[in-house]
């Protein structure tokens, strides 16, 4: 290569050689962004598989099936609002177990929040034994829900249960619990504070993050229990508690073998074949959404109600995560 070759820039084959810092065509452009955007896709791929085949493709299925007769065998065929008119006009089962999921999600909940939030300060305040409480506290929740419910409805049976007999002899009321429409979901709402231990171990394990220095300040200051854990605990658990807030009402939302153990149990029917069983006893006050969209779906063969209210409670479920998230300023302390 000359040195005039050099200075003007060409290549021994007489072409020119880009400068640094020149800009490069539109076409190298393009080929730059379409290289990022497939190795981006690349990294994306496992997510977009996931999302495609477990809740986009579901998603849209069950919203074309709620349009349709179908019933699982013969091909599906339009019926355009049919299934939304019988299901929100002409079904005895969709409004009673909207009625029940909205108690449940308001005193279930609650009463498990404030419960789980109240048994880990009480084990966190323990000076000796907090371990064997923990534990005490935590064994129910291991238990296989069946087993655990069917031992509850046992301990409450009206007749023979223990609890009514201890009742009963206190000179105490003694309530049909599982076997009444007024006690059933009070019932429920105890069975899920015996197995209260997942919700106590998040909320031990904040409330010991707590910094101890801004209990000594607020103590200081002359703040009492009631302060402190107003002004001192609650924000710094906050987060947590919105997290247990929206799991919980998600989670009793999607309710589903519990009350129809207890139902079963109580009911006496509790299994064999030949047996048919229509889920809420006793009088519908343990009917929960998913139990109608199983008996619609897979007892009654009618695949396009069912795909109505699953559309229904996916809904619903939507617009309660997102007022409490909206609403996140009531959990969340204020940032700096």
């Amino acid at each position: 290569m000359t040195t005039a070759q050099v200075s003007s820039g060409q290549t021994p084959s007489g072409r020119l050689s880009p400068r640094p810092g020149a800009k490069r065509t539109g076409g190298a452009r393009r080929a730059e962004r379409t290289r990022r955007a497939l190795r981006t896709l690349g990294f994306l791929s496992p997510w977009l598989v996931g999302f495609s085949v477990f809740f986009a493709y579901p998603l849209i299925s069950t919203v074309y099936f709620s349009f349709m007769k179908y019933d699982g065998f013969t091909a599906p065929t339009w019926v355009g609002l049919r299934n939304w008119v019988y299901v929100l006009q002409d079904s005895p089962f969709f409004w009673p177990s909207l009625r029940n999921m909205l108690w449940l999600v308001l005193v279930m909940v609650t009463c498990r929040v404030v419960f789980g939030l109240g048994i880990g300060l009480l084990i966190t305040k323990v000076k000796a034994g907090a371990g064997l409480f923990r534990t005490l506290f935590y064994l129910p929740y291991l238990a296989p829900p069946v087993a655990a419910t069917m031992a509850f409805v046992f301990l409450l049976n009206p007749g023979t249960g223990p609890v009514n007999t201890i009742l009963g002899a206190l000179g105490l009321p003694e309530p049909d619990w599982f076997s009444s429409a007024s006690w059933s979901k009070p019932s429920l709402t105890l069975l899920a504070l015996w197995c209260i231990g997942d919700l106590m171990v998040i909320f031990m394990a904040s409330l010991l993050d707590v910094p101890k220095e801004q209990y000594e300040a607020a103590e200081l200051d002359g703040a009492g229990p009631w302060q402190r854990f107003r002004y001192v605990t609650l924000p710094n658990i906050s987060p947590i508690v919105l997290f247990a807030v929206i799991t919980g009402v998600i989670a009793t939302m999607q309710y589903y073998t519990e009350p129809l153990v207890a139902a079963k149990v109580a009911s006496g029917v509790i299994g064999g074949s030949g047996q048919t069983f229509e889920p809420g006893y006793p009088d519908k006050s343990t009917l929960t959404v998913p139990h109608v969209i199983y008996n619609l779906g897979f007892q009654r063969f009618d695949t396009g109600a069912a795909c109505v209210v699953a559309i229904v409670l996916f809904v619903l479920a939507m617009i309660f995560t997102g007022f409490l998230m909206r609403r996140r300023s009531g959990f969340m302390a204020a940032e700096d």
